[in-house]
Formats: C-alpha cells, structure tokens, sequence
C-alpha cells in the first residue's frame, strides 16, 4: 500500500499560521494557563497578552492533553493518512514528547514516529519544515525520513540570550544555566542546548551590549566554508536589536535564508520579555 505521511509539530516550533498552512504542517497548541483561564498558545493567546499579564500575574505552562494528541492524530488518519512523523519541543524542557509517545503506543490503524528534537523554536520549525520537504519529494520511504530528520538535528544550532534569568528559573527550565551570582554581576550567558535537550551556559558576557556582540561571533565562528545555511532570529518583545542582529547576518554571504521571528507565548512565559535567539541550520 502506498504510504501518505503526515508531519506533525507543536506550538513552540514558531511556524505561524502562514508556515503552517503554506508547508501543510500539522501542529499542536501547549497550554498558556492563569489562575481564572487558560489559553491554547499562537491560537487564542499572542505574546504581546502575555506581556501585558506580568505585572499582574506570571501564567505557567501546561503540554497538550493525550485527548487533544489522539484527536489529532485520529483525524489525520482519517484523512486518508497512513503514517505521521509527530516533531516536539525537547523532552528536557517539556513533556510533551511522553504523551505524544503514549498516545502513539495506544493508537490503532496508523503508523505514528514521534521524535524528540531535543531543540524548541525555529530550531524545532526548521526540524518540521525539513522533515515536510523530504514527504513533498515522494522520493523517500517513512522509515528513510525518521533517518534523514534524525541526522539532521546535528545540523541546528540554538543560541540565545535573556535579558533575566528570573523567567527560566520561576518556570523550573533553567537546567545547566548558573543563576544568581551571575545576575547580581550583570552577567549574560549565551545560552544553548545541549545533547540531552536542556538548557546550559555556553559564554559568559558581562552586559547586554556585549552578550548581543558575542552572540554574533558565536554564530560567524560556527560557519564553515563552502556550506550554506538559514538563519532565523527570534526575540520576545526586543524587536528593534533582533532587526540590528539580522541587518549584521545580511553582510555575511552564506546565508540562503535570514528570517525575522517572534517566540512563542508559552515560550515568552518562560524567557520574558528581552530575548533574542539565534537559530542556525546548515542546508543539505
């Protein structure tokens, strides 16, 4: 039987409603949640609302429920789809991965891989985009992709910086980042993900002028010659220095792509407002 494969992301992957429908990318909402309401993220809620919210009230966070998984899962099934790759947010960040894994053990009638990126942002979206790319070609079997996506995640890189490390901290996803002393020095650490999926201090900067400076020698010093990549740079409510970074990525020549993005609102809960992310993905 001829395979028909579905690729599936979640929210945290950053492809807005445009990617998603331009790619024909599946994805599904993690939760922003207030003590009176909570919130389907990129859906019924914008970072700008999250913001806004601080003051008032820091929200936390919540996976989607194996309900609203199988829900998808089973549409896409009948659908007339007879595999799904299913792409998420780093198991080290958020469980999401586990209950997308437990609804794919129960679900009848459909092939579904779920994959733990070990990555969250453009780094996931890049991750998605790539694995829809490789089903649009029709030239590769499911179980070639789930090989190739693999492969490809040594290929993405996430970098960034915060301006407080108060949001990662309060949200528990701080990981291998040291806090306190740091931030009573005003230091900034470039922030990356490391091969289990958690969060750890790749530099030390003292400053925010600086941080953003070693950011960019950090990416320049990953380049390599005769390859070609894309770039997105991410921010949260920091849009001015994200367009100063990019304007500085558009002298150098070996990017085919340089894209301009906001983060997430459940990404935002955890980060605050002050973030500027880089994303670097090498091109086949």
């Amino acid at each position: 039987m001829a395979e028909k494969i579905a690729v599936v992301t979640d929210s945290t992957s950053d492809l807005n409603k445009d990617d998603l429908s331009k790619s024909g990318i599946n994805s599904i909402a993690l939760k922003v949640i207030y003590s009176d309401q909570q919130y389907h993220d990129r859906v019924d809620i914008t970072p700008s609302e999250v913001y806004r919210s601080f003051d008032r009230e820091i929200p936390t966070t919540s996976m989607p429920s194996p309900q609203e998984i199988e829900d998808l899962y089973l549409d896409l099934k009948a659908q007339g789809y007879t595999h799904i790759i299913s792409l998420h947010i780093s198991s080290g960040l958020s469980a999401t991965v586990n209950n997308c894994r437990m609804v794919a053990r129960q679900i009848k009638g459909i092939e579904v891989e779920v994959i733990d990126s070990k990555m969250l942002s453009m780094g996931l979206g890049r991750l998605a985009l790539y694995a829809q790319e490789l089903v649009k070609t029709g030239k590769y079997k499911f179980k070639d992709i789930i090989e190739k996506v693999e492969a490809k995640k040594d290929k993405i890189n996430v970098f960034f910086v915060v301006e407080t490390l108060k949001y990662l901290k309060k949200g528990g996803r701080i990981g291998k980042v040291s806090g306190t002393i740091a931030e009573l020095l005003n230091i900034k650490p470039i922030i990356a993900i490391d091969e289990v999926g958690e969060y750890f201090t790749f530099s030390k900067v003292r400053g925010r002028k600086r941080s953003l400076k070693k950011l960019y020698q950090v990416i320049k010093e990953q380049l390599q010659e005769g390859k070609e990549y894309c770039l997105d740079v991410m921010n949260a409510a920091a849009e001015e220095e994200a367009i100063t970074l990019k304007n500085k990525f558009e002298q150098l020549a070996v990017f085919k792509e340089i894209l301009l993005g906001e983060i997430s609102p459940v990404m935002v809960v955890h980060t605050g407002p002050g973030l500027i992310g880089v994303v670097l993905t090498e091109l086949d």
